[in-house]
């Protein structure tokens, strides 16, 4: 049973949230701030986590810097704001993906899934590893160096270099690697990949203007080199 963490500082919100999701399955435990949540996730070790923006004491924000630091738990983030720039920020915090509130708790759910399986899923994670350079990237343990060094990535990032490493030359829109990532349950600007990829090449390209593996198509979209 996956164990989802709810971080919200209203109630009635994760009350609602504890109902549908335990009727889905899920394990779920509570925080009511980022602070608190930090130590909940310490605790339980949850699958996922469901993460209000707007919370007193430690925000989403402050949470999100904190909880990087030392894990990788996939993290969706729940945001009444409605601007774009809020939801760009949230990614470019390393979010896998975000729903504005109010949500339907059937798309919420099918976010919820797609995230779950992404990072869990045996059946997309033949035993096969990638090679380019000094990139690695295993797929079935999920696992990504550059040369000996291990690189902490997201889900999302990870599944984005996995479908631009696995064929080499191949460009893809921005909307191809969106509903490759994201699945049925995408809903959302196109400009999210744009954010992912910013957070991939800084944890993966070697330093300098020139990105050596994930390469810009302009107009359209990206490609992994095929001369690495």
């Amino acid at each position: 049973m996956k164990t989802i963490l709810v971080v919200d500082d209203e109630r009635r919100v994760r009350d609602m949230l504890r109902l549908y999701l335990e009727q889905a399955g899920y394990r779920v435990v509570e925080a009511g701030n980022g602070r608190e949540a930090l130590y909940v996730a310490r605790y339980e070790k949850p699958d996922l986590i469901l993460l209000d923006l707007m919370m007193p004491e430690m925000d989403g924000t402050e949470f999100m810097q904190a909880h990087h630091r030392e894990s990788t738990t996939p993290v969706i983030m729940l945001t009444a704001k409605v601007e774009e720039s809020d939801e760009l920020l949230g990614l470019e915090l390393g979010a896998d993906d975000y729903v504005t509130k109010p949500f339907r708790i059937r798309l919420l759910l099918a976010r919820i899934a797609s995230v779950l399986r992404r990072t869990t899923d045996g059946s997309r994670t033949h035993q096969e590893v990638l090679r380019a350079g000094e990139l690695t990237l295993d797929v079935a343990g999920r696992i990504v160096k550059v040369g000996d060094q291990s690189v902490s990535l997201t889900p999302s990032e990870f599944d984005l270099l996995h479908t631009l490493m696995a064929t080499p030359g191949r460009a893809f829109s921005r909307l191809d690697l969106l509903e490759r990532i994201s699945g049925d349950a995408y809903e959302g600007y196109e400009r999210t990949i744009d954010v992912h990829v910013r957070n991939l090449r800084a944890k993966i390209e070697p330093s300098g203007d020139k990105p050596r593996y994930v390469q810009t198509i302009y107009g359209l979209g990206y490609r992994f080199s095929a001369d690495v």
